[in-house]
């Protein structure tokens, strides 16, 4: 369904860095990169996350009600996901914990703004 998913970012070294460091978590690795660009994915047909400089030259902004949701397998691996977000500098947007009977999910924005989030389902 979702083949990946790109991200604006000012400042492409950095924000690289937070997401090589974070993914790692989940076991994604780069698998694309350039000067102004670098995508992450777990494996081949897997989904990826990029962040790129945008194209038209203007300078990177966070959509306004867009967030980005990675799916893990444990509650466990949500804390794990999230904490090493705002060790990297990351701000917190909401601690882990389960929300709407079943879904336990943490937020959190990136060096740049963007809002993301990790998740998985929890039986009731």
């Amino acid at each position: 369904m979702i083949g990946y998913i790109t991200l604006g970012s000012n400042k492409i070294v950095e924000a690289a860095e937070f997401y090589d460091e974070l993914l790692a978590t989940i076991g994604a690795k780069r698998i694309m990169s350039d000067a102004a660009f670098v995508a992450w994915s777990t494996g081949k047909s897997a989904p990826a996350v990029s962040i790129t400089r945008p194209f038209d030259g203007k300078p990177a902004s966070v959509g306004n009600g867009v967030m980005v949701a990675i799916a893990v397998d444990t509650p466990s691996k949500v804390d794990a996901f999230h904490a090493k977000a705002l060790q990297l500098g990351g701000v917190d947007e909401g601690a882990p914990g389960t929300r709407y009977g079943n879904l336990y999910v943490g937020y959190f924005r990136d060096l740049d703004g963007n809002k993301l989030n990790a998740f998985c389902l929890v039986k009731e």
